[in-house]
């Protein structure tokens, strides 16, 4: 058999932990191979180690049948190894361009030659798919598009192996269908594909064999043909998994969050959010779906007091908070899911601990006449790793040292156990592997059924249409239509979420 990469008998450890013990891994020439695990299940540390950013304690790699020893990054490119990073290696201050040529610039006469650069990233935009707009700085561009930028980073390299961690994890459904075909037309040019994936749909859509680890250790290989979703799963965390589904009583109480004709600015100072009205009562969840750069982030931001908002106004429990601080928001019954999770979400260099009471270590008992008390602290971060599962080495642990899955649970259980009025959950799953998908739902809907309010936003029409009670569609900074779950399905929400009403009109 011949592999584009064999990995034999990996080990990789770090202080308190072994991410990495005794794995095989052997992608064939020419195939999607699925990566499945839980969070810190070791999928990302297993292709760091591939991709040069680490050093194995143990084990060979084989690229095309041949031996060698990875050192960096610049190793694996040489062996035409490339990896789409879940946590985007970009700078914001560059543009799309800048980005994507950065260390390989076309020049001119010795001097950087910006008018080509910019032609081959349109030209590779158009080849497969991922429309972006090269002179448009990162920082201004959605969270949908940076991935785009690092995909075409990718292929811009020329890499014959491309590694996928959770590329999809901030794609719409339609972007997600898209880049399966560009990933089929890549392996059908000669490429070898390796996917990181918590998605089962997406397994079976695009991948020929899967190979499942669980706590640093081989379970097993499979060709998807011989496999079904539910013995992956349970595979994959070791238990039958139950699907979430809300199906307690849609009973709505008083209104908890009023938003009256709210208008927002982008960062370029353009209205993103139009005139738009919403009222999200306790007892319910509120479900907002739309493609990616359509006012989420922005409407979500403000009602945070994370983004100025121009016109109109928020109100949490008949509380006016508009453009007040993020902390008095808090203490008015906000809690706060965000979709950036290391932007937004943690202070990556406090301990885990630390993260755990960000939103209450001023407050008793966390705290007297400014002294922190760390006993309680640590106490308090205890129970809920443990409530939570988040796999980490102590209480103590950096959080950047944390998987991406973990790092999200850490922010759950911080927002959740506080039980506030008022939660939004901005893609609350993103990065999740389904056990933990599976526990996470289940807390909203625990929420809901306290008399709470919860406004979730995500781009995972599945999570939208099994947890909410209502779906507010937004569509270029204006809630188009609110629909029923029960009598809405994906087609017609993907028709709304691209502006089109029914009956096919223009919104």
């Amino acid at each position: 058999m011949s592999y584009a990469i064999e990995m034999r008998n990996i080990r990789k450890e770090f202080p308190g932990i072994v991410a990495n013990d005794d794995i095989t891994l052997q992608v064939q020439e020419g195939e999607i191979h699925a990566l499945f695990g839980e969070n810190g299940a070791g999928k990302s540390t297993l292709m760091n180690v591939l991709f040069g950013l680490y050093q194995p304690d143990q084990g060979e790699i084989y690229v095309h049948g041949k031996k060698e020893l990875i050192n960096d990054p610049n190793d694996a490119a040489r062996l035409g190894i490339g990896m789409v990073h879940q946590h985007f290696m970009l700078i914001d201050k560059f543009t799309v361009a800048e980005n994507i040529i950065l260390g390989r610039e076309p020049k001119k006469h010795g001097v950087l030659d910006m008018a080509k650069a910019v032609k081959i990233v349109k030209k590779l935009s158009e080849k497969y798919g991922l429309d972006v707009d090269p002179n448009q700085k990162v920082e201004d561009i959605t969270v949908g598009m940076q991935q785009r930028v690092e995909i075409l980073k990718t292929l811009y390299r020329g890499s014959d192996i491309l590694i996928f961690d959770e590329p999809t994890a901030v794609l719409t459904p339609i972007e997600i269908k898209e880049l399966i075909e560009i990933m089929k037309r890549l392996v059908g040019e000669g490429k070898s594909i390796i996917l990181i994936t918590h998605k089962l749909k997406e397994i079976f859509e695009a991948c020929d064999r899967c190979t499942v680890i669980r706590r640093g250790r081989n379970i097993d290989t499979v060709a998807i043909t011989d496999t079904n979703p539910n013995d992956l799963a349970s595979m994959m965390v070791g238990r039958k998994v139950n699907i979430q589904v809300n199906d307690a009583p849609y009973d709505p109480k008083e209104k908890v969050l009023e938003i009256e004709h709210l208008n927002v600015l982008d960062s370029r100072k353009v209205d993103v959010i139009k005139d738009l009205n919403l009222t999200v009562h306790g007892g319910e969840i509120l479900g907002i779906a739309g493609v990616d750069g359509n006012g989420q982030t922005e409407l979500i931001e403000a009602i945070a007091g994370l983004r100025k908002v121009k016109d109109g106004s928020i109100k949490i429990n008949n509380d006016d908070v508009t453009n007040q601080k993020t902390r008095k928001i808090i203490e008015a019954g906000l809690g706060y899911i965000p979709e950036d999770r290391q932007k937004h979400g943690l202070v990556l260099d406090f301990s885990v601990g630390e993260n755990m009471v960000l939103q209450t270590y001023y407050k008793k008992p966390y705290a007297q006449a400014g002294i922190l008390h760390n006993k309680v602290i640590t106490k308090k971060a205890k129970q809920l790793i443990q409530e939570f599962d988040v796999r980490t080495p102590s209480e103590r642990t950096l959080a950047r040292s944390l998987s991406g899955g973990n790092q999200q649970k850490v922010i759950v259980a911080r927002e959740v156990d506080r039980s506030p009025q008022l939660l939004i959950a901005a893609q609350p799953t993103r990065g999740l592997d389904i056990g933990a998908i599976e526990f996470i739902h289940g807390k909203l809907i625990e929420e809901k059924k306290k008399g709470k309010a919860v406004l979730l936003v995500s781009f995972e029409l599945d999570e939208i249409l099994h947890l909410s009670d209502r779906i507010a569609v937004i569509y270029e900074g204006h809630i188009i239509d609110i629909v029923d779950p029960k009598k809405t399905d994906e087609n017609e929400l993907g028709l709304l979420m691209a502006g089109r009403k029914k009956g096919g009109s223009e919104a």
